[in-house]
C-alpha cells in the first residue's frame, strides 16, 4: 500500500541528506498517516488519512460524538 493520503492525495517528499562534510545521499520525508474509521457515503470505512486532513476537519470520523447536521 502506498503512503498516500486518501483525502488530499499527498505523498512522501524527496530530497537530499547532507552531512557536515557535504556528502549527499537521497532521503524521503513520509507523511504522518493514520488509519481512521470515517463516514464514506453514510457508512463507516477504514481509510488512511494524513494528520493535517484530520486536524483541518476534512474527515468526519465514524465514531465521533460531534453534532452532525440533520436535514430538516
Amino acid at each position: 500500500m502506498a503512503k498516500v493520503c486518501e483525502v488530499c492525495g499527498r505523498g512522501p517528499q524527496f530530497g537530499n541528506r547532507i552531512s557536515h562534510a557535504h556528502n549527499v545521499s537521497k532521503r524521503r520525508w513520509n507523511l504522518n498517516l493514520q488509519s481512521v474509521r470515517a463516514l464514506i457515503n453514510g457508512a463507516g470505512k477504514r481509510i488512511k488519512v494524513c494528520t493535517s486532513c484530520i486536524r483541518d476537519g476534512k474527515v468526519l470520523k465514524a465514531g465521533s460524538k460531534v453534532q452532525r447536521p440533520t436535514s430538516a
